[in-house]
């Protein structure tokens, strides 16, 4: 996948865009800044715009490419960002240190994310949140984003199988419009959750 990933970020453009996205903006305001680590950051939109708002960021992706792109978005911006090219397959944070998890957009087979989503919440401080949104099932065959593969997409029961651990502040289905580059346009059918880990 890192050989798809490289060949969509090749491209000096930035294909998600350079905003961050919507919910990630929205929920990140509520907290003070502290420790974030960034699953699946791509091209950095995320990772930077937290560093812009005080945070210390760590980000994880397995695109090279991507990196690039997101440490001159980073210089661009005047902040830094600590980013580790590593596949989320093996990627393992450490315990217990950081004040968020943001998995925006992080799309892999069922299985996979059990144990990512698992190592985002041994990540996370008491008291932490994740702040994820991804593609529903529904998604499939629509034109504004996400994996043309069913078990790469999620519902709702799979979101609260796999943060049952955690505090539960939002958990919803819902059709938003995705202005968020050229392949995150038009309305999609996503899933937002926000759980804080209890102490």
């Amino acid at each position: 996948m890192s050989m798809f990933w490289d060949e969509r970020y090749s491209n000096s453009e930035y294909v998600y865009d350079v905003q961050p996205n919507e919910l990630f903006k929205v929920q990140l305001a509520k907290l003070k800044p502290g420790r974030l680590l960034q699953l699946g950051e791509g091209e950095g939109r995320n990772a930077v715009y937290a560093a812009k708002q005080g945070w210390l960021v760590d980000a994880v992706d397995s695109s090279k490419q991507a990196k690039t792109k997101a440490l001159n978005l980073a210089k661009e911006n005047s902040v830094s960002i600590n980013y580790n090219v590593e596949s989320l397959e093996d990627f393992t944070p450490e315990k217990a240190v950081y004040d968020a998890v943001g998995i925006i957009f992080v799309h892999m087979e069922y299985e996979l994310s059990k144990k990512v989503h698992e190592l985002a919440i041994e990540a996370l401080k008491p008291g932490g949140k994740i702040i994820l949104q991804v593609f529903e099932k529904e998604q499939l065959g629509r034109t504004s984003g996400g994996p043309k593969i069913l078990d790469q997409l999620y519902n709702i029961d799979d979101i609260r199988r796999n943060f049952h651990p955690l505090f539960t502040e939002i958990l919803r289905k819902e059709e938003v419009m995705l202005s968020e580059g050229e392949f995150h346009s038009g309305v999609g059918v996503v899933i937002s959750f926000v759980g804080v880990k209890q102490a």
